[in-house]
């Protein structure tokens, strides 16, 4: 499929509109119950360990090893109540159990199962992460490759300029490499993927449930490209860039392919505490296109495939002087042949004994896999 007209003008970043009360908030019986939940669980989950170690008592039970979260959410309240009783009574260190020792569990358990919604920061946050660049290449001489980078200002413009050359380039199928992808601009992902959803299309919803908030995203502009396109992502694809791939997925033509997102595709206020401590709270949740949250579970790959973060950064690094090719198409190799015998030579065994290290060996299969359903799509489009 050829590219659509490049449209480059002012953009609106995204509309907003309201979807009526979401459901109240939980009534205090409940949220005792759930604290009185996380309170078992975690005083179960830090003794379970020290319970194991005690002699046998005279009655035989079941393991402590057992998971303590599945047990402890089996419980009825009136059995997490009595639970906690009993291990006041009978612990072997009751300052274990004192009132700010079950604050702290309870807290620490909060944590635990907010899956990232909340962190306890040490000190105020600063946005001292290094930005990472944008990266662009045109493979197998018709696959614009790019990689989308931190989401800022330059690495927007440096994407339209990308995007530029690769239609002038005739190029046919894209890879969007969202691996490196893990800043909170939600306004500058929306940005980056209106250029390749459909005019008119939502791409996201943010969420604030407490509030009773809902900010849509909608594309207002002609897409640049619309062809068959392979979004790359992997655990370090993170908030807006979880965004990015479900809005994206949604398109008839696009495959996810790598590994489940981080999961954290939410937006974070930070609350300063008094001892100068920072709380983190995940106060909106993304909403895809198919009406899911993507938080915690994040986005799943049409196609799973593993590599390595290590390998990953030492790709990374490298290409921006070696470039993708090395790290996706093998040269061909030397073979043993007829005129190797009478030689008395190897080839085979020679181009081994070449390679000078590790990096020699690197080689990205998620963007391997990309490449090889682009060509097999080619192929079977021409039958």
């Amino acid at each position: 499929m050829r590219p659509a007209p490049n449209a480059f003008g002012a953009e609106e970043t995204g509309s907003k509109g309201s979807f009526g009360a979401q459901t109240g908030s939980l009534c205090s019986a409940r949220m005792r119950m759930k604290i009185g939940i996380i309170v078992a669980g975690t005083l179960i989950g830090s003794i379970a360990s020290g319970i194991s170690a005690q002699a046998p008592g005279p009655s035989a039970g079941p393991s402590a090893s057992a998971e303590p979260k599945v047990t402890v959410d089996s419980l009825a309240p009136a059995e997490m109540e009595e639970t906690i009783r009993t291990l006041k009574s009978n612990f072997v260190d009751p300052n274990a159990l004192k009132d700010q020792e079950i604050d702290r569990a309870t807290l620490q358990g909060l944590l635990t199962r907010l899956h990232g919604g909340a962190m306890l920061l040490p000190g105020k946050a600063t946005n001292a992460e290094s930005p990472v660049p944008f990266y662009s290449e045109v493979l197998g001489n018709h696959i614009g490759y790019v990689r989308i980078g931190s989401l800022s200002p330059d690495n927007l413009g440096a994407l339209d300029k990308a995007l530029s050359d690769f239609a002038a380039k005739k190029i046919d199928a894209m890879v969007i490499d969202l691996r490196a992808t893990s800043s909170n601009d939600f306004n500058l992902a929306a940005e980056m993927a209106k250029r390749f959803v459909a005019k008119g299309k939502n791409l996201w919803t943010l969420r604030k449930s407490v509030a009773h908030q809902d900010r849509t995203f909608a594309n207002d502009r002609d897409p640049v490209f619309q062809g068959t396109t392979m979004v790359l992502l992997d655990g370090e694809t993170s908030g807006p860039a979880e965004a990015m791939a479900a809005a994206l997925k949604a398109h008839d033509q696009v495959l996810l392919i790598g590994q489940p997102s981080a999961g954290r595709a939410v937006e974070y206020s930070d609350f300063p505490l008094t001892s100068g401590k920072v709380l983190r709270v995940a106060v909106a949740e993304v909403i895809g296109p198919n009406g899911l949250s993507l938080f915690p579970d994040g986005v799943k790959p049409d196609l799973p495939v593993e590599l390595s973060l290590a390998q990953k950064h030492q790709i990374f690094s490298q290409s921006a002087q070696r470039g993708l090719t090395n790290f996706v198409f093998e040269a061909e190799r030397p073979h043993f042949n007829e005129a190797a015998l009478i030689a008395g030579t190897n080839p085979e065994i020679e181009i081994r004994q070449q390679r000078r290290g590790p990096e020699d060996s690197l080689h990205d299969s998620v963007l391997q896999r990309a490449v090889d359903v682009i060509t097999s799509l080619a192929i079977f489009q021409k039958h």
